[in-house]
C-alpha cells in the first residue's frame, strides 16, 4: 500500500508520523529496516515492507475507507470471536476505532502499541468488560501481538484471529507447508478431512487447520521469496483465498484480486460463542502472529 503520499497531520518523532487517508489516521512507520502503516480504525495493520522488498502485506485497491466499514487486505483483528458466528461477521474490534497508547524505536525496528478497552459501542453488541493491546514490532521482521484481558467481574470466552493477507506474486504458483494434514473444509460443509504436506492451489480454499506446526511456510517464486508465519497463542491456523468466482462477488475486491492475495491466519477457532478461549476475571491472554520473508 502506498503511503508516501498520504497528507500528514502529525508528526510524532523522526520515524513516526500520522497520515490519513480518506476518513481513517494511520501511523506511518518509516524505518532503515523497514516500512509499515498502522490503521487505528480496526487496530488494522495496512502495510509492512522490508528495506528493499516488496510488500509482505497485500491490500485491496478497492478497499473503502470509511470508518464505518471493515477494511479489506493487511492484518485485520477478529475479536472477540472468529466467522459468523454472531454478528457482525469477525466480531467488532476490525470496525472499532482504537487508541495511539505508545510507541519505541531503537536500531532495531519500532514498536507501535495500540488500545481498545469496552464501552457503550461494544457493550450492546457484547455484554462483557475487556482491554485489548496490540503491540506491533516493526524490524527486518514483523510481529503483532493481541493481548486480550478480562476486566469484568464475570467470566467470558472468546475465539478470534489476526487474520494476515499475504501479497504474493501468482496464487497458482505458491506451496505452502507446515500447516499440518487434519483440516475443516469451510466449502465442503464443514468435513474433517486430511490433506497432503504440500499444499498447492487450483481453486478456491477456506480451511482451518486444526494442528499446525510452529511456522507456516510459503513459497513464492514468483516473487522470489519464502514468507514465513509463525504464530503462538492460537490453536488453528486457517487458510483462505476466495479464487474468481468468490472474488466477483466481493465488492472491495477487484476481481482479479484473488491472484496475488493469501491468507495465513493465526486463529482460535471455536464453533460457538460458548466455546473457545476461557478467561476468569483479571486473566489475560496473548494471540501473536509473526511474518518474515527471505529469497528463495
Amino acid at each position: 500500500m502506498e503511503l508516501h503520499n498520504l497528507p500528514v497531520i502529525a508528526n510524532l518523532s523522526d520515524n513516526i508520523t500520522i497520515v490519513e487517508k480518506e476518513k481513517i489516521k494511520i501511523v506511518r512507520v518509516v524505518h532503515p529496516k523497514a516500512t509499515a502503516g498502522i490503521a487505528l480504525f480496526g487496530g488494522h495493520v495496512l502495510s509492512y515492507q522490508p528495506a528493499g522488498q516488496p510488500d509482505l502485506l497485500w491490500m485491496s485497491e478497492t478497499s473503502l475507507f470509511d470508518s464505518e466499514h471493515p477494511i479489506r487486505g493487511g492484518i485485520p483483528v477478529c475479536w472477540p470471536w472468529f466467522g459468523g458466528i454472531s454478528s457482525p461477521n469477525h466480531g467488532f474490534a476490525r470496525i472499532q476505532e482504537w487508541q495511539l497508547l505508545e510507541h519505541r524505536e531503537s536500531e532495531e525496528g519500532v514498536v507501535v502499541s495500540l488500545g481498545l478497552k469496552s464501552g457503550e459501542s461494544t457493550l450492546h453488541i457484547w455484554p462483557y468488560q475487556f482491554e485489548l493491546r496490540l503491540h506491533i514490532a516493526v524490524g527486518s521482521d514483523l510481529k503483532v501481538s493481541l493481548e486480550i484481558i478480562n476486566t469484568d467481574e464475570k467470566v467470558w470466552n472468546f475465539s478470534g484471529a489476526l487474520h494476515s493477507y499475504l501479497n504474493i506474486g501468482d496464487i497458482q504458483k505458491i506451496s505452502t507447508t507446515g500447516m499440518g494434514k487434519e483440516y475443516i473444509d469451510k466449502l465442503q460443509n464443514n468435513q474433517i478431512c486430511q490433506g497432503e504436506p504440500t499444499l498447492t492451489l487450483t481453486e478456491g480454499i477456506d480451511r482451518i487447520y486444526t494442528a499446525p506446526d510452529a511456522q507456516v511456510q510459503m513459497a513464492d517464486p514468483a516473487l522470489n521469496r519464502t514468507i514465513t508465519v509463525e504464530n503462538t497463542g492460537h490453536n488453528s491456523a486457517v487458510l483462505w483465498n476466495p479464487w474468481a468466482s468468490l472474488a466477483q462477488q466481493i465488492n472491495d475486491m477487484p476481481d482479479d484480486g484473488y491472484k496475488t492475495m493469501f491468507c495465513i491466519e493465526s486463529t482460535i477457532f471455536s464453533p460457538c460463542l460458548s466455546a473457545g478461549i476461557t478467561l476468569q476475571p483479571g486473566e489475560q491472554h496473548t494471540l501473536t502472529t509473526a511474518i518474515s520473508s527471505q529469497n528463495c
